[in-house]
C-alpha cells in the first residue's frame, strides 16, 4: 500500500495508536487512533533532568530501576524549585516596578539584557537549595534594572561567581569588605586587641571557621584569584587600624552590591 505526502504528513501527526487503511475511493481512513497532543516545549531545567535520566538509562542492569527513582527522588523536589523560583522572580519584577517609574513586565520581556540576566539567573537557581544564593540571585535581577547596574559583560560575569561560590565565599567577601560593620551588624562583640590579624578577626567572628586555616585560606584564595579581594598579610599581626580595615578591591565592592538588596 503507498501513501502519499498528504496521508504520510496525516500518520506522523499521530503515535502508532492505531492504523491507517486507504478506502476505495482512493482516500484514507484513520481507525483506531487517538490523538496525541504534543510535547510542550522543554526548559533547561527539564533539558538538564533528561540528560541525566537517559544517563543512568544506559547504565547496565540498573538503567531501568535507576530511572524510576530518579523521577521519585529528583522530580518533585526540582519541579517545587521551579515553582518557588517563579515566585521569587514575579517578586523582583514587582520590586522593580515599585522602584523605577515606568518599568513595565511587558517593557521587561522586550529588554533583551534583561530577559538574558533572569534566565541565567533561573538557570543557576533551579540547580540549588541554598537561600543565600537565591537572595543573591533575586537581587542581582533587581539590580540589573536599577541606575549604576554594572555593564552586562560584568553582569554575567558576576552571575557566574555566584554559581561558582558557595554562599561561606560571599560571607567571608562580605566580611572583609567592612569588617566592623560586619560584627555589629551579626552581633559579634569586637575583641580588646591592640595587635591582631584580618585572619584571627574571621575566626572571631565566624565561629565555624576557627582552627580552619587550611580551609578558610582556600576560599580566601578563589576570591582573591577572581580579584574580589587583596591577599598577603592576612595573618600578619597588625594594629587595629589594619585588621579592622577593608580588604576587598573595586571589583569585589561592585559585586557584592550586585548581589546584595539595595
Amino acid at each position: 500500500m503507498s501513501l502519499n505526502d498528504s496521508t504520510r504528513g496525516r500518520r506522523g501527526a499521530h503515535a502508532a495508536a492505531g492504523y491507517v487503511v486507504e478506502d476505495p475511493k482512493g482516500g484514507v481512513e484513520l481507525r483506531g487512533m487517538v490523538e496525541i497532543p504534543e510535547e510542550p516545549k522543554k526548559t533547561a531545567g527539564d533539558l538538564a533532568h533528561a540528560v541525566v535520566r537517559a544517563a543512568v538509562s544506559a547504565v547496565p542492569v540498573v538503567g531501568g530501576p535507576a530511572v524510576e527513582m530518579l523521577g521519585l527522588v529528583v522530580g518533585p523536589p526540582l519541579e517545587k524549585r521551579r515553582q518557588e523560583w517563579l515566585k521569587e522572580l514575579a517578586a523582583a519584577v514587582g520590586e522593580l516596578q515599585e522602584k523605577v517609574t515606568g518599568i513595565t513586565p511587558e517593557k521587561l520581556s522586550e529588554d533583551p539584557a534583561f530577559v538574558t540576566t533572569a534566565m541565567r539567573a533561573s538557570e543557576i537557581a533551579v540547580r540549588t537549595h541554598q537561600q543565600e544564593k537565591l537572595d543573591a540571585l533575586r537581587n542581582a535581577i533587581v539590580n540589573s534594572k536599577l541606575p549604576g547596574a554594572p555593564e552586562e559583560t560584568l553582569q554575567d560575569m558576576f552571575l557566574h561567581y555566584v554559581d561558582a561560590f558557595t554562599p561561606l565565599h560571599m560571607r567571608i567577601l562580605s566580611f572583609f569588605h567592612d569588617p566592623p560593620g560586619w560584627m555589629q551588624g551579626h552581633g559579634v562583640l569586637r575583641p580588646n586587641l591592640y595587635l591582631g590579624s584580618p585572619a584571627g578577626l574571621l575566626e572571631v567572628s565566624m565561629l565555624e571557621l576557627a582552627g580552619r586555616r587550611d580551609f578558610y585560606d582556600r576560599l580566601m584564595d578563589d576570591l582573591v584569584q577572581r580579584g574580589l579581594m587583596t591577599g598577603g598579610g592576612m595573618h600578619t599581626s597588625m594594629p587595629e587600624q589594619g585588621f579592622y580595615a577593608s580588604r576587598t578591591t573595586p571589583l569585589g565592592n561592585q559585586f557584592l552590591e550586585f548581589i546584595s538588596k539595595r
